[in-house]
């Protein structure tokens, strides 16, 4: 209840636009990853990789895994629950599939690899700048992305770094045995992001947050 009335307290209309915008970028990134045929982030390959064997559509599939890992984060991550954390869990998929749709309708899949290669680095920057705005914005964290935080508080000994490499090390292990793509995408999604996120985080994220009427003082540290 004290949580609930913080997060009311502290959220704005600002943010949650911005956060908006963050999963509409989120999903654009993730729809060029998939064009480029090299391997998206560990945890959207490992949900198309898996929706792909039980024959469920993506966005579908990642609604019900959503739910699971939401139980999670109910009983475990509360304070990271916000209207960020439905909009990702919920439209994300749909997003991301519309996106995909529209790229290959306008641009068909990419023959050459060089033209793979320019996809994944633009997938890189798309997704980085959808990161920063949804995640920056602390209207609410993504059930997946609350469980390194999560294994962070439990075991604070540990850098949030390496409690978010082993569950995206998981989720690359579950996409190659269930079929998925392993590539460079993936690769870059993993240990390349990072740098960029904070890059928008610093020259553009926090301050457009900034110019806002309400100063979040409940900031989610992720280090």
């Amino acid at each position: 209840m004290d949580h609930m009335k913080k997060y009311i307290h502290r959220v704005d209309a600002k943010r949650l636009i911005i956060m908006v915008f963050g999963n509409v970028f989120l999903g654009m990134g993730i729809s060029i990853f998939k064009l480029s045929g090299m391997g998206n982030d560990p945890f959207s390959g490992m949900v198309m990789a898996l929706a792909e064997v039980t024959g469920i559509a993506y966005a579908n599939f990642l609604i019900l895994l959503n739910l699971v890992l939401f139980v999670i984060e109910f009983f475990m991550g509360r304070k990271y629950i916000g209207a960020g954390t439905f909009v990702n869990a919920i439209l994300l998929g749909y997003i991301a599939t519309f996106f995909h749709n529209t790229w290959l309708n306008l641009l068909g899949e990419p023959q050459l690899f060089w033209q793979r290669v320019v996809i994944v680095v633009i997938g890189v920057v798309v997704c980085s700048f959808g990161v920063s705005l949804y995640q920056t914005s602390n209207v609410g964290i993504a059930p997946y992305d609350s469980l390194s935080l999560i294994m962070k508080n439990n075991f604070p000994k540990i850098s949030y770094f390496w409690h978010r490499m082993f569950t995206d090390a998981l989720c690359a292990l579950i996409c190659f045995l269930s079929g998925g793509i392993i590539g460079l995408g993936t690769l870059v999604s993993a240990f390349g992001l990072g740098p960029i996120i904070h890059f928008f985080d610093v020259n553009f994220t926090k301050k457009l947050l900034a110019k806002s009427t309400k100063a979040n003082s409940d900031s989610i540290s992720m280090t």
